[in-house]
């Protein structure tokens, strides 16, 4: 969990103020992440590492007695039932340093949130057009 008061400015700086535990598993799924969708930029947001690719694409976090992956509602829902061991809410999936998240389930959530970033970008462009015709 997250020690110090000051935000941290990068992914980095984060991850040295975790348990060595937690950065374990947190480096394994940042690099996940990054294999996923290589195009996505790592920032900080809301104090947290969090990955952008047409919009938010996911945060992680250290919590006192469990991790998070968190990402837009709705993103997930075609992996609800794999999810459903993980899953606290429609957007915060929850794990452990001791159950972490399957590298082959990151990847389906991080592909999966990626499309749906994409697909809602489309739209969005697509009524701009309707309306400015």
């Amino acid at each position: 969990m997250a020690r110090t008061s000051s935000r941290p400015k990068n992914v980095d700086e984060y991850l040295e103020d975790v348990t060595p535990g937690e950065r374990r598993v947190l480096e394994r799924l940042r690099r996940t992440i990054r294999k996923a969708c290589p195009k996505a930029e790592e920032v900080i947001s809301y104090g947290m590492p969090a990955y952008k690719y047409h919009g938010m694409l996911a945060w992680f976090t250290a919590h006192e007695n469990h991790c998070g992956l968190y990402v837009r509602p709705g993103s997930i829902k075609a992996l609800e039932k794999e999810l459903e061991p993980y899953r606290s809410s429609k957007s915060t999936i929850r794990f452990t340093v001791e159950k972490p998240l399957p590298d082959k389930l990151v990847t389906k959530i991080i592909k999966e949130s990626a499309r749906a970033n994409t697909e809602r970008e489309k739209e969005k462009k697509n009524a701009k057009k309707t309306t400015s015709q």
